[in-house]
């Protein structure tokens, strides 16, 4: 394995924000409202794009689970979800401004996946433990 840095995990973060506002944004500018717009006449090219954008999911879901866990997780998401209540807090973000509010979570979605795809190569140049999965020989 090659060194883990800044843009390596830059570029996770660039597929994961790819990934994340392809799939839905709150502009008309999404797979969601794409496939909305068209509902129920769906043609072969949305289903391809739906089905490679489940591709990205599943693998950028399946590492963050499998990489973070099910305690890591929470605590990504105890983190997030409070400095989201601290913009709250300090008046940076109201409730009114619901476009706000969803750029903000689509992000954290965004990066939280991005730390899964990256936990293994930052927690082994933090304690130099190497993580593996059980290999069927």
């Amino acid at each position: 394995m090659g060194n883990f840095g800044l843009a390596q995990f830059g570029v996770r973060f660039v597929f994961a924000v790819l990934l994340v506002f392809i799939t839905y944004n709150p502009t008309q500018y999404s797979y969601a409202h794409w496939v909305k717009s068209v509902f129920p006449d769906v043609n072969a090219i949305i289903a391809l794009c739906g089905i490679l954008l489940l591709i990205g999911w599943f693998i950028f879901l399946r590492a963050t689970l499998r990489s973070l866990g099910a305690i890591g997780l929470a605590l990504c998401l105890a983190f997030f979800g409070c400095i989201i209540w601290l913009f709250f807090d300090l008046k940076w973000l109201s409730f009114e401004n619901i476009s706000a509010i969803s750029w903000i979570i689509l992000a954290v979605i965004a990066f939280m996946l991005s730390i899964g795809m990256s936990w293994s190569h930052i927690r082994r140049r933090m304690s130099g433990q190497i993580d593996t999965d059980d290999v069927e020989n």
